[in-house]
C-alpha cells in the first residue's frame, strides 16, 4: 500500500513538472538535453519532465531601453552631450535566445555606437536642426543590424541635445543679432514704403495743382478774350456811329473811359486825396452827350428833359 502511494505521488510530481504553462506576452524556448527542439506558445504546455526543460524565457512585448548620456564631438569639432530611448519587439524567440549572447546589452552598445557614428558626421547647426533626419538613420542602421536576431527596431528617439554653455551663449548673441537684424530691415522697409506713398501723395497733389492752374488759366484766358470781343464789338460800333455821322458817339465813347479811369482812383488803397485833371464843367458835358446819345438810340420811349429853370442871376447860353 505505502509502495502504491509513493509511485502516485512521483507520477503527479513528473507531470506537474512535466505541464508548461506560458503566459501571454512570453514565450519559452524548450531544449531537449541542451538542444533546442522548439518554442512554448502562451497557454497549457506539456514535455515530458526531465528529458525537456525551458531554456529562456523570452519577452515578446515591445519594450524600451535607454540610452545614458553619451558626449559626442560633431564633424565641427563641437562637444555635445545626448541621449535618447531604443523601441524594440522580439519577433522570434528562438533567434533572440541563442543568436546572441545577451539582447538587452548588444541592444545597448549597438545603439550608443551608432548614434555616435551619425551625430558626429553631422554639423552641431545640423544635429540641433535635424532630429527627424538623425532618427531616421538610427532606425535604419540599428533595425538592419538586429535583424538576425530576430528583433524588429520599432523606433528611435533622441531625447535631448545639450551643447557646451559657451556654444549656447554664442547661440544666444547670435539669435539675438538675427532678430535685430530682421527689425532693423523691417524698419527700413517701412521707412522706404511710407516715403514712396508720401512721394505719390505729393506727385499727385502736384498734378492736381499744375491742372487746377492750368484749367484757371483756360478760364482766365476765355474770359479775356471774350472781354476783348465785347470791347471790340463794341468800339465797331461806335466806329459805325461815328461813320454814320453820329458825334455823340464819341462822346459815349470818351465819357465811358473816363468814368472808368475816375473809378480806379477812387478804389486805390494809397489814394487819400484825388485831384481831377479837367474841369467839373467838362465832365458834366461829356455826360450831357451821353444822355443825348442814348436819347437818340431810344427815341420817343425816353422821356424829354425837363427844362431848366431860370433864376434870378441865370445868363442865356
Amino acid at each position: 500500500m505505502t509502495l502504491l502511494v509513493f509511485i502516485a505521488v512521483l507520477v503527479v510530481l513528473y507531470l506537474f513538472f512535466s505541464v508548461k504553462i506560458v503566459r501571454q506576452g512570453y514565450q519559452y524556448t524548450i531544449e531537449y538535453f541542451g538542444r533546442y527542439t522548439g518554442t512554448a506558445t502562451p497557454g497549457f504546455n506539456f514535455f515530458p519532465a526531465f528529458l525537456y526543460r525551458v531554456g529562456r524565457r523570452v519577452n515578446m512585448m515591445e519594450q524600451v531601453i535607454d540610452i545614458p548620456g553619451q558626449e559626442i564631438i560633431t564633424k565641427d569639432n563641437a562637444m555635445i552631450q545626448t541621449d535618447g530611448v531604443v523601441f524594440f519587439q522580439v519577433l522570434d524567440a528562438a533567434k533572440a535566445a541563442y543568436e546572441v549572447s545577451d539582447l538587452y546589452v548588444a541592444l545597448l552598445n549597438l545603439a550608443t555606437t551608432n548614434l555616435r557614428t551619425v551625430m558626429g558626421s553631422m554639423d552641431l547647426d545640423e544635429t540641433l536642426s535635424k532630429r527627424d533626419e538623425i532618427n531616421a538613420r538610427l532606425l535604419s542602421v540599428v533595425d538592419h543590424a538586429t535583424t538576425p536576431w530576430g528583433v524588429k527596431i520599432t523606433r528611435v528617439e533622441i531625447k535631448d541635445i545639450r551643447p557646451p554653455t559657451d556654444i549656447v551663449n554664442a547661440m544666444a548673441r547670435q539669435m539675438k543679432a538675427e532678430r535685430e537684424k530682421r527689425a532693423n530691415i523691417l524698419d527700413a522697409e517701412g521707412d522706404r514704403a511710407s516715403q514712396i506713398l508720401r512721394a505719390e501723395g505729393l506727385k499727385q497733389s502736384a498734378i492736381l495743382e499744375a491742372e487746377g492752374k492750368r484749367e484757371a488759366a483756360y478760364r482766365e484766358a476765355e474770359a479775356r478774350e471774350r472781354a476783348a470781343e465785347a470791347e471790340a464789338k463794341a468800339t465797331q460800333l461806335v466806329s459805325e456811329a461815328i461813320t454814320s455821322g453820329n458825334a455823340q458817339a464819341i462822346n459815349y465813347f470818351v465819357a465811358q473811359k473816363y468814368v472808368d479811369a475816375v473809378g480806379k482812383f477812387a478804389t486805390s488803397p494809397n489814394a487819400k486825396t484825388i485831384l481831377f485833371p479837367v474841369e467839373a464843367t467838362q465832365l458834366i458835358g461829356t455826360l450831357g452827350g451821353i444822355g443825348e446819345l442814348a436819347k437818340e438810340v431810344m427815341g420817343d420811349n425816353v422821356s424829354p428833359t425837363p427844362p431848366k429853370r431860370r433864376g434870378p442871376f441865370a445868363q442865356d447860353e
